[in-house]
Parts: structure tokens; C-alpha cells; sequence
């Protein structure tokens, strides 16, 4: 079975901005949409924050890759 993933663009607390984050598609939809995506990103970027020892910054807004 092949895993399908949605990309997200991030903004974060300082301005700065991450594209095309990979979130498992199977976490999304149903009643809470894209909501879980940040979810996924959070723990995504406390995962790299533990490894560089920089401590992760707040998500301003997120949103799938390419809309407008």
C-alpha cells in the first residue's frame, strides 16, 4: 500500500516560512478537515527541535501547498 502525503506551507511566529511539509493524508478529512495537520507539524518540528537543540517556534498559520 502506498502512503499519500498532503504538503503544507507553514508561517511561522518570526516571519519565516516553510513549503511543502509532508503530512500523511490518511490523518485528514472527515469533520476535522486539515486540522490535524498541525498537529502532524508540530510534532514534526519538535522532533527536528530535539535533534538541533533550537527550540521550535510557534505556527502562525498553515495551509496546503499551492492555494491561494
Amino acid at each position: 500500500m502506498r502512503t499519500e502525503f498532503v504538503l503544507f506551507d507553514i508561517v511561522y511566529e518570526d516571519g519565516s516560512q516553510r513549503s511543502n511539509r509532508k503530512v500523511d493524508g490518511s490523518l485528514l478529512g472527515g469533520l476535522d478537515g486539515d486540522e490535524p495537520a498541525l498537529t502532524a507539524i508540530m510534532d514534526q518540528d519538535r522532533a527536528i527541535s530535539e535533534k538541533s537543540g533550537v527550540p521550535p517556534l510557534k505556527i502562525v498559520s498553515i495551509k496546503r501547498s499551492g492555494k491561494k
